[in-house]
């Protein structure tokens, strides 16, 4: 019997209503581990921490951009293989998808695009040994 664990998910926003809406419909909706973090400058070692299996993204925040965070994530060894979905006011509906090898999504989220863009992504449940702490 193999037994399955759920799937992590980062949501990085300064906005905190915005990212614990994130966080209700993907953890109540699509059944993930969510684990929301409000200070950009923190990101990565939260991150480092939580080792989710997808990042949702702000990209534009005070003091440090989501551009800057996506760079750090980027660098770290363990980190850059982790997905990220860049989320942002800053383009429309129209536009948001994969643009420059990026996903974006746009704001306000739809929570169908939402699950379906994670799902793509991120399964809901993941074996064990896929979630191996990063040190």
């Amino acid at each position: 019997m193999v037994f399955m664990s759920k799937s992590r998910i980062l949501v990085v926003d300064d906005d905190p209503k915005l990212s614990g809406l994130l966080a209700v419909i993907l953890s109540r909706v699509g059944g993930y581990e969510v684990l929301e973090e409000n200070r950009p400058f923190a990101a990565v070692q939260v991150a480092q921490k939580f080792c989710p299996h997808l990042i949702m993204l702000d990209v534009d925040m005070p003091g440090k951009d989501g551009g800057a965070v996506y760079t750090d994530l980027s660098n770290h060894p363990l980190l850059k293989q982790v997905p990220v979905v860049f989320v942002t006011s800053l383009i429309s509906k129209k536009e948001a998808g994969i643009r420059n090898g990026k996903r974006y999504l746009s704001k306000p989220v739809d929570p169908t695009t939402l699950l379906e863009t994670v799902r793509a992504l991120c399964p809901r449940h993941r074996p064990d040994d896929a979630t191996a702490a990063i040190a």
